[in-house]
Protein backbone atom coordinates (compact mmCIF):
# COMPACT_ATOMS: atom_id res chain seq x y z
CA UNK A 1 0.00 0.00 0.00
CA UNK A 2 1.31 3.45 -0.94
CA UNK A 3 0.43 6.65 0.92
CA UNK A 4 1.13 9.95 -0.86
CA UNK A 5 0.18 12.83 1.46
CA UNK A 6 -0.55 16.18 -0.18
CA UNK A 7 0.60 18.36 2.75
CA UNK A 8 3.35 18.35 5.35
CA UNK A 9 0.75 17.94 8.09
CA UNK A 10 -0.63 14.82 6.42
CA UNK A 11 2.92 13.49 6.01
CA UNK A 12 3.59 14.05 9.72
CA UNK A 13 0.34 12.29 10.62
CA UNK A 14 1.22 9.31 8.40
CA UNK A 15 4.68 8.96 9.97
CA UNK A 16 3.25 9.33 13.48
CA UNK A 17 0.74 6.55 12.77
CA UNK A 18 3.54 4.27 11.55
CA UNK A 19 5.60 5.18 14.63
CA UNK A 20 2.73 4.33 16.97
CA UNK A 21 2.33 0.94 15.26
CA UNK A 22 6.12 0.39 15.00
CA UNK A 23 5.43 -0.27 11.32
CA UNK A 24 8.35 0.03 8.85
CA UNK A 25 7.71 2.22 5.82
CA UNK A 26 9.48 2.53 2.47
CA UNK A 27 10.13 6.27 2.04
CA UNK A 28 10.59 7.51 -1.53
CA UNK A 29 9.65 10.12 -4.08
CA UNK A 30 8.77 8.27 -7.29
CA UNK A 31 10.85 5.11 -6.72
CA UNK A 32 13.37 6.07 -9.39
CA UNK A 33 16.21 4.87 -7.13
CA UNK A 34 14.54 1.78 -5.75
CA UNK A 35 17.19 -0.44 -7.37
CA UNK A 36 20.00 1.39 -5.51
CA UNK A 37 21.29 0.46 -2.07
CA UNK A 38 19.60 -2.41 -0.16
CA UNK A 39 15.94 -3.37 -0.65
CA UNK A 40 13.57 -2.22 2.10
CA UNK A 41 11.12 -4.77 3.48
CA UNK A 42 7.96 -2.84 4.31
CA UNK A 43 4.27 -3.48 3.72
CA UNK A 44 3.54 0.22 3.32
CA UNK A 45 5.30 2.94 1.33
CA UNK A 46 5.28 6.67 1.91
CA UNK A 47 5.74 8.86 -1.16
CA UNK A 48 6.43 12.59 -1.44
CA UNK A 49 5.14 12.71 -5.03
CA UNK A 50 2.21 14.96 -4.12
CA UNK A 51 4.37 17.52 -2.30
CA UNK A 52 5.19 19.58 -5.36
CA UNK A 53 5.91 23.13 -6.42
CA UNK A 54 8.44 25.91 -5.95
CA UNK A 55 7.67 27.75 -2.71
CA UNK A 56 10.31 30.48 -2.98
CA UNK A 57 12.53 31.66 -5.80
CA UNK A 58 14.75 34.72 -5.54
CA UNK A 59 17.01 34.85 -8.61
CA UNK A 60 18.86 37.91 -7.31
CA UNK A 61 19.65 36.07 -4.05
CA UNK A 62 20.54 32.82 -5.85
CA UNK A 63 18.12 30.86 -3.67
CA UNK A 64 15.26 28.48 -4.52
CA UNK A 65 12.97 26.44 -2.28
CA UNK A 66 10.86 23.57 -3.58
CA UNK A 67 8.73 20.83 -2.06
CA UNK A 68 10.40 17.44 -2.06
CA UNK A 69 8.18 15.85 -4.71
CA UNK A 70 8.97 18.52 -7.31
CA UNK A 71 10.42 16.93 -10.44
CA UNK A 72 14.03 17.83 -11.19
CA UNK A 73 12.99 18.57 -14.77
CA UNK A 74 10.38 21.09 -13.59
CA UNK A 75 12.79 22.75 -11.18
CA UNK A 76 15.49 22.99 -13.83
CA UNK A 77 13.01 24.56 -16.26
CA UNK A 78 12.06 27.19 -13.67
CA UNK A 79 15.70 28.05 -13.08
CA UNK A 80 16.58 28.05 -16.77
CA UNK A 81 13.89 30.65 -17.44
CA UNK A 82 15.97 32.99 -15.27
CA UNK A 83 19.31 31.87 -16.69
CA UNK A 84 20.24 29.81 -13.64
CA UNK A 85 20.86 26.13 -12.86
CA UNK A 86 21.46 23.53 -10.15
CA UNK A 87 25.13 23.64 -9.24
CA UNK A 88 25.65 19.94 -8.48
CA UNK A 89 24.53 18.79 -11.95
CA UNK A 90 22.48 15.88 -10.51
CA UNK A 91 22.63 12.70 -12.60
CA UNK A 92 19.65 10.82 -13.99
CA UNK A 93 20.17 7.09 -13.38
CA UNK A 94 16.77 6.03 -14.75
CA UNK A 95 18.24 4.21 -17.75
CA UNK A 96 20.94 2.65 -15.57
CA UNK A 97 18.45 1.43 -12.96
CA UNK A 98 15.52 0.66 -15.25
CA UNK A 99 13.21 3.25 -13.70
CA UNK A 100 11.20 6.21 -14.95
CA UNK A 101 13.07 9.52 -15.46
CA UNK A 102 10.76 11.35 -13.03
CA UNK A 103 13.25 11.88 -10.21
CA UNK A 104 12.43 14.45 -7.55
CA UNK A 105 14.52 17.07 -5.81
CA UNK A 106 13.87 15.38 -2.47
CA UNK A 107 15.20 12.08 -3.83
CA UNK A 108 18.32 13.69 -5.24
CA UNK A 109 19.06 15.42 -1.93
CA UNK A 110 18.28 12.28 0.10
CA UNK A 111 20.83 10.33 -1.98
CA UNK A 112 23.36 13.20 -2.28
CA UNK A 113 23.79 12.60 -5.99
CA UNK A 114 26.21 14.89 -7.84
CA UNK A 115 27.44 14.94 -11.41
CA UNK A 116 30.76 15.83 -13.11
CA UNK A 117 30.74 19.40 -11.78
CA UNK A 118 31.37 18.05 -8.27
CA UNK A 119 35.10 18.16 -8.97
CA UNK A 120 34.92 21.96 -9.16
CA UNK A 121 31.85 23.04 -7.17
CA UNK A 122 31.32 20.39 -4.52
CA UNK A 123 28.63 17.82 -3.78
CA UNK A 124 24.89 18.31 -3.63
CA UNK A 125 25.06 18.58 0.19
CA UNK A 126 27.31 21.63 -0.16
CA UNK A 127 24.46 23.55 -1.82
CA UNK A 128 21.62 22.63 0.56
CA UNK A 129 20.80 25.74 2.59
CA UNK A 130 17.74 24.46 4.44
CA UNK A 131 15.42 21.49 4.86
CA UNK A 132 11.96 20.80 6.20
CA UNK A 133 11.40 17.18 7.19
CA UNK A 134 9.39 14.80 9.34
CA UNK A 135 11.41 12.65 11.73
CA UNK A 136 10.57 9.11 12.73
CA UNK A 137 8.42 10.32 15.62
CA UNK A 138 6.14 12.27 13.29
CA UNK A 139 7.55 15.68 14.23
CA UNK A 140 7.83 18.34 11.53
CA UNK A 141 11.21 20.08 11.79
CA UNK A 142 12.85 22.95 9.95
CA UNK A 143 16.64 23.22 9.74
CA UNK A 144 18.83 25.79 8.01
CA UNK A 145 17.45 28.85 6.29
CA UNK A 146 16.73 30.66 3.06
CA UNK A 147 19.78 32.92 2.86
CA UNK A 148 23.34 32.25 1.72
CA UNK A 149 24.96 33.60 4.90
CA UNK A 150 23.28 31.12 7.18
CA UNK A 151 24.62 30.22 10.66
CA UNK A 152 22.40 27.69 12.40
CA UNK A 153 24.64 25.65 14.69
CA UNK A 154 24.58 21.88 14.07
CA UNK A 155 24.34 21.34 10.31
CA UNK A 156 21.47 18.87 10.20
CA UNK A 157 21.00 19.64 6.51
CA UNK A 158 24.28 17.89 5.69
CA UNK A 159 23.31 15.01 7.96
CA UNK A 160 20.00 14.46 6.14
CA UNK A 161 21.56 14.89 2.70
CA UNK A 162 22.74 11.42 1.79
CA UNK A 163 20.79 9.60 4.51
CA UNK A 164 18.56 7.78 1.98
CA UNK A 165 15.39 8.46 3.94
CA UNK A 166 16.61 6.65 7.06
CA UNK A 167 16.57 9.70 9.34
CA UNK A 168 13.57 11.65 8.14
CA UNK A 169 11.13 12.28 5.31
CA UNK A 170 12.30 15.41 3.52
CA UNK A 171 9.32 17.61 2.63
CA UNK A 172 10.99 20.79 1.33
CA UNK A 173 14.48 21.72 0.15
CA UNK A 174 16.20 25.11 -0.09
CA UNK A 175 19.16 25.25 -2.46
CA UNK A 176 21.80 27.67 -3.54
CA UNK A 177 21.84 28.09 -7.35
CA UNK A 178 24.15 29.86 -9.82
CA UNK A 179 23.93 31.53 -13.22
CA UNK A 180 23.91 29.07 -16.11
CA UNK A 181 27.08 29.15 -18.27
CA UNK A 182 26.69 31.08 -21.50
CA UNK A 183 28.89 28.63 -23.38
CA UNK A 184 30.65 25.32 -22.82
CA UNK A 185 33.60 23.72 -24.55
CA UNK A 186 35.56 20.51 -24.04
CA UNK A 187 39.15 19.64 -24.89
CA UNK A 188 39.41 16.00 -26.00
CA UNK A 189 42.72 14.14 -26.14
CA UNK A 190 42.65 10.82 -28.01
CA UNK A 191 44.68 7.66 -27.47
CA UNK A 192 46.13 8.17 -23.98
CA UNK A 193 46.43 5.23 -21.60
CA UNK A 194 44.78 5.52 -18.16
CA UNK A 195 47.92 6.78 -16.40
CA UNK A 196 48.64 9.35 -19.11
CA UNK A 197 44.99 10.37 -19.18
CA UNK A 198 44.88 10.90 -15.43
CA UNK A 199 48.08 12.94 -15.59
CA UNK A 200 46.52 15.15 -18.28
CA UNK A 201 43.39 15.60 -16.17
CA UNK A 202 45.50 16.51 -13.14
CA UNK A 203 47.31 19.14 -15.20
CA UNK A 204 43.99 20.52 -16.46
CA UNK A 205 42.46 20.68 -13.00
CA UNK A 206 45.61 22.30 -11.62
CA UNK A 207 45.56 25.00 -14.27
CA UNK A 208 44.08 28.47 -13.66
CA UNK A 209 41.37 27.91 -16.29
CA UNK A 210 38.53 26.69 -14.01
CA UNK A 211 37.97 23.24 -15.48
CA UNK A 212 34.50 22.03 -14.42
CA UNK A 213 34.62 18.46 -15.69
CA UNK A 214 37.46 15.94 -16.06
CA UNK A 215 36.89 12.40 -17.35
CA UNK A 216 38.68 9.51 -19.05
CA UNK A 217 36.81 6.97 -21.20
CA UNK A 218 38.55 3.87 -22.61
CA UNK A 219 38.24 3.17 -26.33
CA UNK A 220 35.57 0.46 -26.10
CA UNK A 221 33.21 2.68 -24.11
CA UNK A 222 34.06 5.89 -25.99
CA UNK A 223 32.85 4.15 -29.15
CA UNK A 224 29.37 3.92 -27.58
CA UNK A 225 29.10 7.70 -27.04
CA UNK A 226 27.95 9.24 -30.34
CA UNK A 227 29.73 12.55 -29.79
CA UNK A 228 33.05 10.73 -29.16
CA UNK A 229 32.94 7.62 -31.36
CA UNK A 230 34.63 9.43 -34.27
CA UNK A 231 37.83 9.85 -32.26
CA UNK A 232 38.64 6.15 -32.60
CA UNK A 233 40.30 5.44 -29.26
CA UNK A 234 40.34 6.34 -25.60
CA UNK A 235 39.28 9.91 -24.86
CA UNK A 236 40.49 12.25 -22.10
CA UNK A 237 38.10 15.15 -21.53
CA UNK A 238 38.36 18.53 -19.80
CA UNK A 239 35.37 20.89 -19.77
CA UNK A 240 35.31 24.69 -19.43
CA UNK A 241 32.10 26.68 -18.80
CA UNK A 242 31.58 30.44 -18.58
CA UNK A 243 30.91 33.52 -20.72
CA UNK A 244 31.61 32.90 -24.40
CA UNK A 245 34.78 35.04 -24.78
CA UNK A 246 36.23 33.60 -21.58
CA UNK A 247 35.60 30.02 -22.72
CA UNK A 248 37.33 30.62 -26.05
CA UNK A 249 40.36 32.22 -24.39
CA UNK A 250 40.73 29.62 -21.64
CA UNK A 251 40.23 26.67 -23.99
CA UNK A 252 43.03 27.95 -26.24
CA UNK A 253 45.36 28.46 -23.29
CA UNK A 254 44.57 25.04 -21.82
CA UNK A 255 45.12 23.38 -25.19
CA UNK A 256 48.59 24.93 -25.29
CA UNK A 257 49.33 23.79 -21.74
CA UNK A 258 48.31 20.21 -22.57
CA UNK A 259 50.24 20.04 -25.84
CA UNK A 260 52.70 17.61 -24.28
CA UNK A 261 49.92 15.02 -24.08
CA UNK A 262 49.01 15.38 -27.77
CA UNK A 263 46.86 17.56 -29.99
CA UNK A 264 43.53 18.27 -28.28
CA UNK A 265 40.33 18.46 -30.30
CA UNK A 266 37.85 21.16 -29.27
CA UNK A 267 34.23 20.05 -28.86
CA UNK A 268 31.67 22.83 -29.30
CA UNK A 269 28.80 23.70 -26.97
CA UNK A 270 26.36 21.15 -28.41
CA UNK A 271 28.82 18.25 -28.37
CA UNK A 272 29.96 19.26 -24.88
CA UNK A 273 26.41 19.13 -23.54
CA UNK A 274 25.87 15.67 -25.06
CA UNK A 275 29.17 14.22 -23.85
CA UNK A 276 28.85 15.40 -20.27
CA UNK A 277 25.22 14.33 -20.03
CA UNK A 278 26.43 10.85 -20.99
CA UNK A 279 29.17 10.91 -18.36
CA UNK A 280 26.82 12.37 -15.73
CA UNK A 281 24.28 9.57 -16.25
CA UNK A 282 26.89 6.78 -16.63
CA UNK A 283 25.57 6.21 -20.15
CA UNK A 284 28.66 4.24 -21.28
CA UNK A 285 27.70 1.48 -18.80
CA UNK A 286 24.00 1.37 -19.63
CA UNK A 287 24.49 -1.26 -22.33
CA UNK A 288 25.40 -3.87 -19.72
CA UNK A 289 22.08 -5.55 -18.85
CA UNK A 290 22.31 -8.07 -16.03
CA UNK A 291 25.67 -6.78 -14.83
CA UNK A 292 26.35 -5.16 -11.50
CA UNK A 293 27.62 -1.58 -11.38
CA UNK A 294 29.87 -0.02 -8.74
CA UNK A 295 31.17 3.48 -8.01
CA UNK A 296 34.61 3.63 -6.39
CA UNK A 297 35.73 6.95 -4.93
CA UNK A 298 39.50 7.39 -4.44
CA UNK A 299 42.13 10.08 -4.70
CA UNK A 300 42.32 10.91 -8.43
CA UNK A 301 45.85 9.59 -8.90
CA UNK A 302 44.68 6.14 -7.73
CA UNK A 303 41.96 5.76 -10.37
CA UNK A 304 44.17 3.84 -12.85
CA UNK A 305 45.32 1.44 -10.11
CA UNK A 306 41.72 0.64 -9.17
CA UNK A 307 40.78 -0.03 -12.79
CA UNK A 308 43.86 -2.20 -13.39
CA UNK A 309 43.31 -4.21 -10.20
CA UNK A 310 39.64 -4.88 -10.97
CA UNK A 311 40.35 -5.74 -14.59
CA UNK A 312 43.07 -8.22 -13.59
CA UNK A 313 40.90 -9.86 -10.92
CA UNK A 314 37.93 -10.14 -13.29
CA UNK A 315 40.13 -11.60 -16.05
CA UNK A 316 41.56 -14.20 -13.66
CA UNK A 317 38.03 -15.30 -12.84
CA UNK A 318 37.19 -15.53 -16.54
CA UNK A 319 35.07 -12.44 -17.10
CA UNK A 320 35.57 -8.92 -18.35
CA UNK A 321 35.17 -5.49 -16.84
CA UNK A 322 33.99 -2.17 -18.23
CA UNK A 323 35.01 1.06 -16.53
CA UNK A 324 35.62 4.79 -16.94
CA UNK A 325 36.77 7.71 -14.79
CA UNK A 326 35.03 10.90 -13.76
CA UNK A 327 36.15 13.59 -11.28
CA UNK A 328 39.68 13.60 -12.67
CA UNK A 329 40.14 9.91 -11.84
CA UNK A 330 38.59 10.21 -8.38
CA UNK A 331 35.38 8.43 -9.38
CA UNK A 332 35.74 5.05 -11.07
CA UNK A 333 32.59 3.59 -12.60
CA UNK A 334 32.80 -0.21 -13.00
CA UNK A 335 30.48 -2.78 -14.57
CA UNK A 336 30.94 -6.53 -14.20
CA UNK A 337 29.24 -9.80 -13.31
CA UNK A 338 26.62 -9.65 -10.59
CA UNK A 339 28.25 -12.10 -8.21
CA UNK A 340 30.08 -12.09 -4.91
CA UNK A 341 33.51 -12.71 -6.45
CA UNK A 342 33.27 -9.59 -8.59
CA UNK A 343 32.01 -7.58 -5.63
CA UNK A 344 34.95 -8.75 -3.52
CA UNK A 345 37.37 -7.75 -6.27
CA UNK A 346 35.97 -4.21 -6.45
CA UNK A 347 35.91 -3.92 -2.66
CA UNK A 348 39.52 -5.11 -2.37
CA UNK A 349 40.71 -2.66 -5.05
CA UNK A 350 39.03 0.23 -3.24
CA UNK A 351 40.49 -0.74 0.13
CA UNK A 352 44.02 -1.12 -1.26
CA UNK A 353 43.94 2.40 -2.65
CA UNK A 354 42.38 3.98 0.44
CA UNK A 355 39.05 4.56 -1.27
CA UNK A 356 35.41 3.79 -0.71
CA UNK A 357 32.82 2.02 -2.84
CA UNK A 358 29.11 1.77 -3.52
CA UNK A 359 27.22 -1.07 -5.17
CA UNK A 360 24.93 0.99 -7.40
CA UNK A 361 23.10 -1.74 -9.31
CA UNK A 362 22.65 -5.48 -8.72
CA UNK A 363 19.83 -8.02 -8.41
CA UNK A 364 17.79 -7.75 -5.21
CA UNK A 365 19.21 -11.00 -3.85
CA UNK A 366 22.79 -9.75 -4.16
CA UNK A 367 21.98 -6.32 -2.68
CA UNK A 368 20.32 -8.07 0.26
CA UNK A 369 23.17 -10.51 0.88
CA UNK A 370 26.14 -8.15 0.46
CA UNK A 371 27.15 -4.81 1.91
CA UNK A 372 26.40 -2.01 -0.57
CA UNK A 373 28.81 0.47 1.08
CA UNK A 374 31.84 -0.13 3.34
CA UNK A 375 31.29 -0.93 7.03
CA UNK A 376 31.86 1.88 9.49
CA UNK A 377 34.62 1.74 12.10
CA UNK A 378 33.15 0.62 15.45
CA UNK A 379 33.34 4.06 17.08
CA UNK A 380 31.63 5.73 14.13
CA UNK A 381 29.03 2.96 13.97
CA UNK A 382 28.10 3.63 17.60
CA UNK A 383 27.65 7.33 16.83
CA UNK A 384 25.53 6.49 13.76
CA UNK A 385 23.35 4.22 15.86
CA UNK A 386 22.75 6.99 18.39
CA UNK A 387 21.92 9.46 15.63
CA UNK A 388 19.48 6.98 14.10
CA UNK A 389 17.81 6.46 17.47
CA UNK A 390 17.50 10.21 18.03
CA UNK A 391 15.85 10.82 14.66
CA UNK A 392 13.92 7.55 14.28
CA UNK A 393 13.60 5.83 17.69
CA UNK A 394 11.56 2.87 16.41
CA UNK A 395 13.55 2.39 13.19
CA UNK A 396 10.53 2.66 10.92
CA UNK A 397 12.07 4.80 8.14
CA UNK A 398 13.69 2.72 5.39
CA UNK A 399 15.09 0.09 7.78
CA UNK A 400 18.06 -1.78 6.28
CA UNK A 401 18.32 0.60 3.32
CA UNK A 402 21.97 1.44 3.90
CA UNK A 403 23.17 -1.44 6.06
CA UNK A 404 21.67 -4.66 7.37
CA UNK A 405 19.85 -4.09 10.63
CA UNK A 406 18.37 -0.85 11.90
CA UNK A 407 21.37 1.12 13.21
CA UNK A 408 21.90 3.41 10.24
CA UNK A 409 23.03 6.98 9.88
CA UNK A 410 24.35 9.02 7.03
CA UNK A 411 25.67 7.53 3.80
CA UNK A 412 28.60 9.21 2.09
Amino acid sequence: MMLAPATELEMAEAVLAAHDRSEPVWVHGRETKKAMMRPVQAARSLSTRNLTGVTLYSPSELIVSARAGTLISDLEATLAAQGQHLIAEPPDFSALLGSTPDQTIGGVVATNLSGPRRIAWGAMRDHVMGLRFVNGSGELLHMGGRVLKNVTGLDVCKLLTGSHGTLGVITEVTLKVLPMPERRATLALAGLDPVQGTAALSAALGSPYAVSGAAYIPAALAATVPALSWMGGSVTLARIEDFAPSVVYRADRLRADLAGFGNAELLDDGATRAVWASIRDAQPLQATPGQAIWRVSVRPSAGPAVAASVQAAFAQAGFGASWFFDWGGGLVWIAGPANEAAHDAVRAAAIRTGGTWTLVRAPDALRTALAVIPPEPPALARISARVKTAFDPRSILNPGRIRAGHAEGEAA
